[in-house]
Order: structure tokens, then sequence, then C-alpha cells
């Protein structure tokens, strides 16, 4: 490859420029939330996810459009074992890497109250949920949340989580079940 293309501007040798460019819309935000968790590094999470829309466009524009949600999760699944490989790699050779929040400051926007309102106690409540929530989603071995995102996020069966993990459908149920026994011991004090 001759530089940085976007997937973009893959788009537009696709053949169906407008239908895949809608599906990478409704799949870019719970991609970026899969590979965030999996990473704990919003940088390498988003290189993930580019990197994983550019090889969809490019590889596999020609293809049905039922089978281009399966793919993706395939190929992102594929682009985050091999940040972690490379991530090893780095740590047995001795290379020092920038942690999340290193060279990040906070957002001032962020920091502002929100201009909806709301009662403030059940914003902290959801809060709490939802940190607790990715906190032990990260926690999960691989298989296990990758399991549970594909068939409880993303309402995937089980034939198309099993495709798009690269295993069977009874692998895929066994880690399903395992990440919800785990989910469910972690998160009783939230949700009783």
């Amino acid at each position: 490859m001759n530089g940085p293309v976007s997937y973009q501007a893959a788009i537009c040798v696709a053949e169906e420029p407008a239908r895949i460019e809608d599906f990478l819309r409704t799949v870019e935000r719970r991609g970026f939330l899969m590979a965030k968790i999996a990473l704990g590094h919003e940088a390498d999470a988003m290189d993930a996810l580019q990197d994983t829309m550019l090889r969809l466009v490019q590889g596999y524009a020609g293809r049905p459009a039922a089978e281009w949600r399966p793919l993706f999760y395939r190929i992102l699944r594929n682009r985050i074992t091999d940040f972690r490989r490379r991530r090893k790699i780095e740590a047995l050779l001795g290379m020092w890497r920038s942690g999340p929040g290193d060279d990040e400051t906070e957002d001032p926007i962020e920091q502002l109250p929100d201009p909806a309102g709301g009662d403030p106690e059940r914003l902290v409540a959801g809060e709490r949920r939802g940190q607790a929530l990715v906190k032990a989603l990260a926690a999960l071995p691989a298989r296990q949340q990758q399991a549970f995102m594909l068939r409880c996020w993303e309402g995937l069966s089980t034939t198309e989580t099993a495709q798009a993990m690269g295993c069977t459908e009874g692998s895929v149920k066994t880690h399903y079940f395992r990440a919800m026994h785990a989910l469910r011991e972690e998160l009783e004090e939230h949700w009783p």
C-alpha cells in the first residue's frame, strides 16, 4: 500500500458505496467500544477500527451485504489480536509504550454539567453501573468478551457469532454462558 488510505477513499471504488458506507456507520460506534474495552487504549482502538473498515471495504465490498456484519467483527477481532501480539513483543523487547492518559488532557466540555438536567442520584447510579459494566467486561477473557459483545450487544445469532469469532457454535455458547455467569457475579450489587 502506498501510504495511508481512508476507508472513505476505498468506498469510492466499491460497487455499492452508499450501502457499505451506511453499514459502516451502523457498526462504527459499537466496533470502537469493543476495541476500546479489549485494548484499553483509545488511540489503538481507533487504529484497529479504521483498519478493519478499510480492509472490509477493500476486500469484501463486492460480497453480499448480509455477509458484511460477521466479516466486520471477524476482521476487528483479528486486528485486536494483532495489537495484543504487538504489545507482547514490545514488552519482551523492553520497549516503552505510553499508557492511556499519558499525553491526553481531560476535555473541559466533558466536565460541564448536563444541560438536560435530570435526577442527579439516578444519573450517578447509571454512570456507576456503566463504569462497573465496562470494568467487568474488560476483566473477562478475550473469547468470553467477544462472545458476549457479539451476541448481547450486536444481537448476532449463534451462527453469525461463530463465523465472526472463527469457532464452532458450541464454543460460542460456552463462552457466552461463562461470560454471563461471570458478569452476573461481578455486577450483582449494581443490578440486584
